[in-house]
C-alpha cells in the first residue's frame, strides 16, 4: 500500500474542523426526526462525527467530537420540548454531552491500540446499551431512540416484533459505523494527521461493509415477509375523542367553565362517533376530576355508554391527600364499570405521582379483549407488553400532550402496536390523536401543535392476543448490548494487551 501522505495542519484548526462536522451529524440527526423527517439522515447522519472523533481532532480532546453531535442533536430534538418547563429537564443535553466527553476520553486510544477491531462491535454495544439503560430512567424511557425516524416506513420496522426496538436502533448504528470506517480506511490511504495513528486497512473496512449490507437485505426481505402476513382477526370500529383544549389543565388553572364546555362537547363527539358506528370510543387523560364509578356528577358514563352502545374508556385523576390516583376505566354498552388501570409511568419530573400503578387489567369483551395504558406508559416497551401477555388485542391510551410534543409523541404508538402485533387507539387532550393497526399503519390521526378537536373513527383490525417473541422475550437485544457495553468497559485495558 502507497505510503499516506502526512498532512501538517494546526491542532486549532483540525478542532474547529472537527467540531463543525460533529455538530453536522447533530443537525443530521435532528433533521431526521419530527418534524422535519428527513428520515434516511438516520443511516448516515452520524458518520461525519466518527471521521472528526477518530481522524480529524486530535487524539488527547477526541471526545469533544461526541460531546458536540450529542449536544447538538439533543438540544434541537429535547430542547423545544421542555423550554416552557421551569425543570431540570432544560439541561439535560448540556448533561449528556459532558457524560459523553468524559466516557469517550480514551476511545480513540483503545481503537488504535487495538487496531480498530472492536470499533463496529463496541460501538454498537455501546449505543444500544445506553438506550437500554434508559428504559430505567423515569426522565427518559425511549424518548429519541434513534429508531423513531421510521415510524412511517411501516415496511422497514417490522422485525421489531422480534428484536424490538433497540434492535432496529443496534441495525441503524451498525449501517453507519460500518460506512464511517470505510470511508476513514480511504482516507487514511491518502492523507495522515499524525504519524503513529494506526491505518484502517481497505480489505478490513470493506468486509465489515459487505456483512452489514448481507445483514441490511435479510432484514428488509424478513420485514416484507412479516408486513404481508395476514392478520386473520376481526374488525371493530373505534373512535378517538380529542377536544379542542385540555379538560384536566383546564381544571387545574381553575377554568372550571371551560372544563365542562370540553366535556359537554365530547359527549357529542362521542354520540357523532356511535352514529357512524363506532364499537369502542376512547376519551383523554384526566378528561375527569372525579372517579366516575363513585361520582357522576361530571359525566354520567353509565347512561353515556347505554345511549352509544359502545364501550367507553376514559382517563380520570382523583387528587389524594399524599398524591394522585390517574386511572383509566372502562365502561361496557350496558353502562357496567370493568375495572381500574393506574398509571404505569407517572411522569415524576413533573410532580406527578401514580397511587394505583402496579395492576394490569385485561377486559374480556364482545368485540374483543380490551386493555388500558396511559400517555406516558406509551414511552416505555414493558406496559404494553405486560397487556398484551395477558391477551389483550387493542389498546387504550387516554393522553394529555403538550404542544411542543404533538408531533412526536404518536408515533411512540406506531412501535409498541409492531412489537407486539397490537392496535392502539390514543385520544389526547388537545394535541395529538392516533388510531393504528397492529402492523404499524396509521389509519387515522389528527396532530395539532397549535391545538385543536378532532373525531377519529376508523375500522381497525385487532391484534391476536397471542404476541410476538419480543411481546415475550421482552428487551432481549438490549439486555445482550448492555452485557457487551460492560464488558468492553472493563475489559478494554485487556483486549488492548492481546493486540499488542
Amino acid at each position: 500500500m502507497k505510503e499516506p501522505k502526512f498532512l501538517i495542519v494546526s491542532n486549532s484548526l483540525r478542532l474547529v474542523i472537527g467540531v463543525l462536522l460533529s455538530a453536522l451529524s447533530g443537525v443530521a440527526f435532528m433533521l431526521a426526526f419530527p418534524p422535519y423527517e428527513i428520515w434516511f439522515l438516520v443511516f448516515i447522519g452520524w458518520i461525519p462525527l466518527q471521521i472528526a472523533q477518530f481522524r480529524i481532532i486530535p487524539k488527547r480532546v477526541s471526545s469533544i467530537a461526541s460531546a458536540t453531535a450529542l449536544f447538538v442533536w439533543l438540544q434541537g430534538y429535547i430542547g423545544p420540548i421542555f423550554a416552557s418547563f421551569k425543570t431540570f429537564m432544560i439541561w439535560l443535553p448540556l448533561v449528556v454531552g459532558l457524560l459523553s466527553l468524559l466516557m469517550d476520553a480514551k476511545l480513540r486510544k483503545f481503537h488504535h491500540n487495538t487496531r480498530y477491531r472492536w470499533y463496529i462491535l463496541s460501538g454498537v454495544a455501546s449505543w444500544a446499551g445506553t438506550e437500554m439503560i434508559r428504559l430505567f430512567l423515569p426522565i427518559a424511557g425511549t424518548w429519541a431512540f434513534i429508531a423513531y425516524p421510521l415510524y412511517r416506513q411501516v415496511w422497514f420496522i417490522q422485525p421489531i416484533s422480534i428484536f424490538g426496538i433497540i434492535g432496529l436502533g443496534m441495525l441503524i448504528i451498525f449501517i453507519n459505523l460500518s460506512l464511517a470506517m470505510l470511508i476513514i480506511s480511504l482516507m487514511d490511504q491518502r492523507w495522515k494527521f499524525e504519524e503513529d495513528e494506526y491505518v484502517i486497512l481497505y480489505p478490513f473496512a470493506k468486509r465489515w461493509a459487505v456483512l452489514c449490507i448481507s445483514i441490511l437485505v435479510v432484514w428488509v426481505g424478513l420485514s416484507l415477509v412479516l408486513y404481508t402476513r395476514p392478520l386473520n382477526t376481526s374488525t371493530i370500529t373505534a373512535a378517538a375523542i380529542q377536544p379542542a383544549g385540555s379538560p384536566i389543565i383546564s381544571s387545574n388553572q381553575g377554568n372550571m367553565e371551560k372544563a365542562v364546555r370540553l366535556r359537554d362537547r365530547m359527549i357529542e363527539q362521542s354520540l357523532e362517533a356511535a352514529k357512524i358506528g363506532a364499537k369502542l370510543i376512547v376519551w383523554p387523560e384526566g378528561s375527569l376530576m372525579v372517579d366516575p364509578q363513585v361520582d357522576s356528577s361530571q359525566i354520567n358514563f353509565t347512561s353515556l355508554a347505554q345511549e352509544t352502545g359502545a364501550y367507553m374508556v376514559t382517563g380520570y385523576v382523583v387528587v389524594m391527600e399524599d398524591g394522585f390516583r390517574n386511572e383509566a376505566t372502562v365502561v361496557d354498552p350496558h353502562g357496567k364499570f370493568l375495572g381500574v388501570f393506574g398509571k404505569d409511568h407517572p411522569v415524576t419530573f413533573g410532580g406527578e405521582t401514580s397511587l394505583s400503578r402496579g395492576t394490569y387489567p385485561v377486559y374480556d369483551t364482545s368485540i374483543g379483549r380490551i386493555a388500558t395504558i396511559i400517555c406516558y406508559d406509551l414511552d416505555y416497551t414493558d406496559t404494553t407488553r405486560k397487556m398484551v401477555r395477558q391477551g389483550a388485542q387493542i389498546i387504550a391510551i387516554p393522553s394529555n400532550d403538550w404542544s411542543a410534543i404533538a408531533d412526536k409523541h404518536f408515533n411512540h404508538v406506531v412501535f409498541r402496536a409492531i412489537e407486539n402485533r397490537v392496535a392502539m387507539v390514543k385520544a389526547d387532550g388537545g394535541y395529538d390523536s392516533a388510531i393504528i393497526d397492529p402492523r404499524g399503519n396509521i389509519l387515522s390521526l389528527a396532530s395539532f401543535p397549535q391545538g385543536g378537536e378532532a373525531t377519529l373513527v376508523s375500522k381497525v383490525p385487532l391484534g391476536d392476543g397471542k404476541g410476538t417473541m419480543n411481546t415475550f422475550l421482552g428487551d432481549w437485544v438490549g439486555w445482550i448490548s448492555l452485557a457487551g457495553m460492560v464488558f468492553f468497559m472493563f475489559c478494554g485495558k485487556t483486549l488492548e494487551k492481546i493486540a499488542r
